[in-house]
Parts: structure tokens; C-alpha cells; sequence
């Protein structure tokens, strides 16, 4: 069971209080978002003709954010993945390299930035003027190293409808709890973009885990996050996945804290104010390590992460963020009845911003599929425990009032063409989704595929003992499983398919890829066909 923080309303004002001074500081001048400016105009040699004594591109390149104009390319200097202390001191340049073939025998744009402390040493080139709708190839230079070679892409333009969209999306990758096999399978698909919907890395201490290690006692300080990116990013398969095509990203809880709600904490004895604290460094760290653009640089414990990608005019993804704006967790937490603080009529999921902005978004959206990335269950799954029938707190079945506004917005719409994408319970699900799951007779108003895990949870299983009595107590769900693995999807304009590919085992190399379910959904009817 969760244990509550019953803090005073002082202490949430001060924490309140903090945070809010925070970010005044940082924007009166301290902002993330002029620190690299900072350093190039501060005292001080910039190294640019450097002699590297090891690679310092160990943590590979990324790409993200795509337009149809551009993109955002990231790298992150680090000699030692683990260890953000071992680069050298002040700032370093590093040029940018973009072409239009693999070779780079032709480049087409380039340029120089730094590579600041103050942003761990992490490079963010949001580039500008390209073709729409076609690959790219990039790479970095720092003094006598170069970086791998990335491929990247461009979205078709907003009055372009393609053919077809092939894209893939994860979450959940524990690095003790196995190897990112389904990263090694998903870079042989043709897919034009990869997205990630949370728990890219976890904060937790080493466990028990013989397979391989973190790196470090529970991450708090600014340091212990980027040492716990680095340990994840050094890992083969996943920088492969990264230069393989753009991703979208958002995260989960553990890219902070686990469970976290807002900026209340699972734990009892937590100060508010040390949460916030915390939850900056994470931040920053998570802008560090990923590839996106300077509007979702972090102001202190804020960082504004749901946003909309337009591919053309075939789809529209909205990814949102369940994490950083939601009230508590209900009831304790855990499986409880649906009662009580799930039931009650102020909570939230969302935020009243992010939710008007979503409302918004679907509302004038005229792609012909609206993609939604977020991380927990909106399908209102119950398990019976007796005469009680329980449902997971932390899902939106937990918070009743704005998943019903959720469900009754999609019904709303003149075209039933929402699709939600979903990670954080390491299984794999397919499910139907009513305004009302009580009143199944009204028919679906949209569907949901839940992906499971790259590794967290260990070698999984193919059907559950209880499989049966699932079906039986939740109609609405067409598919379970609990392997490892990944999703694909293809995306044209009157259908949409998904395939759901597993691996039988993360705890040694070589697992085979399986597809284990496949689904169809036709434009304009919301319904799971096998």
C-alpha cells in the first residue's frame, strides 16, 4: 500500500512558495534557456581544437522533434558515461554535420555550438530549412573525434497526406531487469519515427539483479541523474535505436521519482520543498539526455512537455504528460473500489491547462488520425477480490471525473479517428474505450493499445493464469499479454494497424522477435478487429 504524505498546508505553501521563487530566479537570469548564450560570451578560451584521450562520443547521437522543415539533433560530450565529472572544464565547441545520403559525402548544413556544464555537456541543434517529408544523415565533430552517424527524417507538410506512417513505440526499460533486445529487433522494421511514452531510466539503488548493475545509490543530486542517463545510454542497442530514426519522448514517474503525483511524494517523510528540489535536477537531467527543442527547456522543478507533432495531414500526435500536473493519487493508492477520492469531481490527471490545450487541440485538429502518447491505462480495467470489485489508483480509472470529460470530448468529435497510446505496467493490452464502461451497449468512442516493457519486470509470460476471468470481468479488452517487447504501427488514411512484437526473454542475448497479436482499425470506427 502507498503511504499518503499528510503534510501541513504550510508545508505545501513553502514547497509551493519555493518552486514559484525558483523559477522567478531563473528567468530574472538564471534560466537554462540562456545558459548557453552565457558561456559564449563569458571570459574564458572555448576549446575547439581539443585532443581527445578517449571517445567522447560514448553515449551516441539522437534526433527528435521532427518538422516538416526540421528537427532537433543530440548528442552529449561524456569520456566516462558514468562519471559527469571526467570531461574537461569550461566550454567546448562541437560542429554539426547534416547530408542528404549516408556517406555525408555532401553536406548540406552545418554549423558550431557549445557543449556547456552548465547543460551537462549536452548539445541540442534545432535545425531549420530542409525538404519535407524525406531522410537525412548527421553527425558531430569535437576536436580530433567524430560521432557516429545518425539517420533522421522530416514530417510531411501540413497540406501533405502520404501514403502510409510506420512507426514503433516503447517504454519502460529497467537496466537490471534485462537486456533492450526488443531495441535490437525494432531497428530492422521500416519505421519513420520511434516513440518512447516513460521510465527511460529508473532512480532506484542496485538490486539483486546478476545481469548488470546501477551505478549508484537512489539518484537525488543533478549529477546522480545524468550519471544514471549516461549508464542507460551507454548501452549498445539503445543508442542504435536512437540513430536509427527521430523519436518523441515523454516521461513517466520514474524519470523522477516513483509514484510521484505533482509534487507530492509515495513517501511520508519527505519535505516538499527537498521534492522540488529534486524534481528539478530531474528535469534538467531528462532536457539534458533527450532530444528536444529550447520550448521544452526546464524553469526550475517546470518543464512544459505535452506538445503536438503534425505527420501531414495523416496524423496528429499529442503527447501528454500524467505525471508532473496531476492531483494524488486516490484512496491510498494500490486497487481499491471505485469510490471515495476516485470518484471525486475536482481531481485530475492532466492539469486544467494541459487538458484545455488537449480539448483545443482535438477540437481544430484535421489530421485524419489523432494519436495521443501518454503513459497510464485509460481503459477502466477491474479485478474482482471477493465481493469487491478493484481498479489501479494511479490509472485514469482512479480518476474518474477527468476521464469521463477525456471520453466524452473523443465522443464529441465529428470523426471517431483517436487512437491512445499507452505504457507504465510492463504488458501488453488492447483495449476498447467507452464514455461509459458501465453502459458497453453505447458502443466505443476510441481505442487503446497499452505496450508493455523493453526489460522492466524480467522475463515475462505469454498468458496469464487468470487470462479467462479477465476477459470475462472487462469485455472491452481484446488482448493481454506480459512478454517483453515493443509495438508497431502502420498508419494510412482508412486504416490502422498494430502489431504487437515480443521477445520470450531479456536475461541473456539472442531472443527471437514474435508477433503476438495483430489489430485492425478502420477510420471512423473505433472498434479492434483481429
Amino acid at each position: 500500500m502507498r503511504p499518503r504524505f499528510f503534510g501541513t498546508r504550510k508545508d505545501w505553501q513553502l514547497a509551493e512558495r519555493f518552486v514559484a521563487s525558483r523559477r522567478e530566479f531563473l528567468m530574472a537570469g538564471g534560466s537554462l534557456a540562456i545558459l548557453p548564450l552565457a558561456s559564449q560570451i563569458a571570459p574564458g578560451a572555448v576549446r575547439s581544437r581539443i585532443t581527445w584521450a578517449s571517445d567522447p562520443f560514448t553515449l551516441g547521437v539522437a534526433s527528435g522533434e521532427p518538422s516538416s522543415s526540421g528537427m532537433v539533433l543530440w548528442t552529449r560530450l561524456a569520456i566516462d558515461p558514468v562519471d559527469i565529472g571526467g570531461n574537461p572544464k569550461g566550454p567546448i565547441e562541437v560542429v554539426w554535420e547534416l547530408s542528404d545520403d549516408p556517406s555525408m559525402k555532401t553536406i548540406l548544413k552545418s554549423g558550431k555550438v557549445l557543449s556547456t556544464e552548465a547543460l551537462g555537456h549536452s548539445v541540442h541543434v534545432q535545425v531549420h530549412g530542409l525538404e519535407s517529408n524525406r531522410w537525412y544523415w548527421y553527425r558531430f565533430h569535437s576536436g580530433d573525434a567524430s560521432s557516429p552517424i545518425g539517420r533522421t527524417r522530416t514530417t510531411p507538410g501540413s497540406e501533405q497526406m502520404v501514403d502510409e506512417l510506420r512507426f514503433a513505440f516503447a517504454s519502460c526499460q529497467h537496466y537490471e531487469s534485462g537486456l533492450f533486445t526488443a531495441y535490437e529487433h525494432m531497428v530492422t522494421e521500416e519505421l519513420d519515427l520511434i516513440l518512447h511514452l516513460g521510465d527511460y531510466i529508473y532512480e532506484g539503488p542496485p538490486g539483486r539483479s546478476s545481469l548488470r548493475k546501477h551505478n549508484s545509490p537512489e539518484i537525488v543530486s543533478l549529477d546522480d541523474y545524468r550519471n544514471r542517463y549516461g549508464l542507460y545510454k551507454s548501452d549498445e542497442q539503445l543508442q542504435a535505436a536512437h540513430a536509427y530514426a527521430p523519436w518523441l519522448v515523454v516521461w513517466d514517474d520514474h524519470e523522477f521519482d516513483n509514484n510521484c503525483a505533482g509534487l507530492i511524494s509515495e513517501e511520508l517523510w519527505v519535505d516538499p520543498r527537498e521534492f522540488a528540489l529534486r524534481r528539478a535536477n530531474a528535469y534538467q537531467a531528462y532536457y539534458e539526455n533527450q532530444p528536444l527543442g529550447v520550448g521544452s527547456m526546464p524553469i526550475g522543478a517546470d518543464m512544459k512537455l505535452y506538445r503536438d507533432i503534425a505527420y501531414g495531414k495523416l496524423a496528429s500526435f499529442a503527447m501528454l504528460d500524467t505525471r508532473q500536473y496531476r492531483s494524488d493519487q486516490p484512496n491510498g493508492d494500490g486497487a481499491k473500489k471505485l469510490d471515495g477520492g476516485a470518484m471525486h469531481p475536482k481531481s485530475t490527471m492532466l492539469g486544467s491547462q494541459q487538458e484545455a490545450w488537449l480539448f483545443a487541440h482535438l477540437q481544430e485538429s484535421e489530421a485524419r488520425w489523432n494519436v495521443l502518447g501518454q503513459q497510464v491505462m485509460v481503459g477502466r480495467v477491474g479485478r474482482s477480490s471477493g465481493e469487491s470489485k478493484l481498479y489501479s489508483m494511479d490509472q485514469w480509472s482512479g480518476y474518474d471525473a477527468p476521464r469521463k470529460r477525456l471520453l466524452g470530448q473523443l465522443k464529441q468529435m465529428e470523426q471517431a479517428n483517436t487512437v491512445v497510446l499507452t505504457g507504465d505496467i510492463h504488458s501488453n493490452w488492447a483495449n476498447e474505450l467507452y464514455e461509459d464502461f458501465d453502459k458497453l451497449d453505447d458502443g466505443p468512442v476510441a481505442v487503446e493499445f497499452v505496450g508493455t516493457s523493453i526489460s522492466s519486470g524480467g522475463n515475462g509470460y505469454a498468458k496469464s493464469k487468470q487470462e479467462d476471468e479477465l476477459f470475462e470481468e472487462n469485455p472491452f479488452i481484446k488482448f493481454h499479454n506480459a512478454e517483453r517487447g515493443y509495438v508497431s504501427c502502420r498508419v494510412t488514411e482508412g486504416q490502422w494497424q498494430t502489431f504487437y512484437r515480443t521477445v520470450e526473454y531479456v536475461d541473456r542475448p539472442g531472443a527471437e522477435l514474435q508477433t503476438r497479436a495483430e489489430f485492425v482499425v478502420e477510420h471512423n470506427r473505433p472498434q479492434l478487429m483481429r
